[in-house]
């Protein structure tokens, strides 16, 4: 059963994992060298619980108590409680769904493991930003994809915004970060899948001319900007794009990824 510890200091050192939230860069340090990350809200706190990764501790407000008290009574950790205006002032925001937990960090998944389960994969391409990873994990989820593979400059899918934007869909979908991303093509290729690179190249196929898709297909995107990298371009099986209305060029990449999926599925 989780320590119920009511917290008045502010500068209290073990509220030190629940600090500048909203400064990107001094979380990622932090969460880094901690082996944690944040999960924000109860239906969150709760996903990662029910995924089986351990809290380090909570943070929360009286009322949320009992909404999370079967959580609570399956940890050991400690649970500091605090008035809403006292949490917001130790995190910096508003915590409008109540509770926060640092929680430790699952060990990173061998993409080859991931490969072996997987039927249907998305593959990220440096993509920067930690809103459109996360949605891009809840759509892999709601649309029956099996795995996300990310490069080594892709946003952190652990980062406390990419797991509130998937609603706690990164504990579900399998994924790993793949260091040879230069050799990546070949690995898929190796595992079976069928590479689907999402392009505004001029000879790309129309998405919706895309038919008898494959047993093991691997969706691939580029970064928010400049999209896939030439190297993927080429190396993909095929290459394929939405068809845009005219004086559109393209969608958000996670909206981009929806719709794809969708018509993979």
């Amino acid at each position: 059963m989780a320590r119920i510890v009511h917290v008045d200091d502010l500068d209290d050192p073990r509220l030190a994992d629940y600090l500048h939230l909203r400064d990107v860069q001094m979380r990622l340090a932090h969460e880094s060298e901690h082996g944690i990350y944040l999960a924000e809200g109860e239906k969150v706190v709760r996903r990662a619980h029910e995924a089986g990764h351990q809290a380090a501790s909570f943070l929360m407000a009286p009322r949320w108590l009992d909404g999370l008290r079967d959580v609570l009574d399956a940890s050991d950790a400690p649970c500091f409680v605090m008035s809403e205006k006292d949490v917001e002032r130790v995190t910096g925001f508003h915590v409008h769904r109540g509770a926060l937990s640092a929680v430790r960090r699952p060990a990173p998944a061998d993409v080859d493991d991931v490969l072996a389960a997987a039927r249907r994969v998305v593959v990220l391409e440096d993509l920067v930003d930690h809103t459109n990873v996360g949605a891009i994990f809840r759509v892999a989820a709601a649309l029956g994809f099996d795995a996300v593979l990310l490069s080594p400059r892709c946003a952190d899918p652990f980062y406390r915004r990419a797991v509130k934007v998937a609603m706690g869909a990164v504990f579900s979908v399998p994924h790993a970060r793949v260091d040879d991303w230069y050799g990546t093509p070949a690995l898929l290729s190796r595992h079976g899948f069928t590479t689907y690179a999402m392009t505004l190249a001029d000879d790309a196929v129309s998405l919706e001319d895309v038919r008898d898709v494959p047993e093991r297909l691997a969706l691939v995107v580029g970064s928010e900007g400049p999209g896939l990298t030439e190297h993927w371009q080429r190396s993909s099986d095929v290459r394929v794009t939405i068809p845009m209305a005219a004086g559109i060029d393209s969608l958000n990449v996670a909206t981009s990824v929806a719709v794809a999926c969708w018509h993979l599925r």
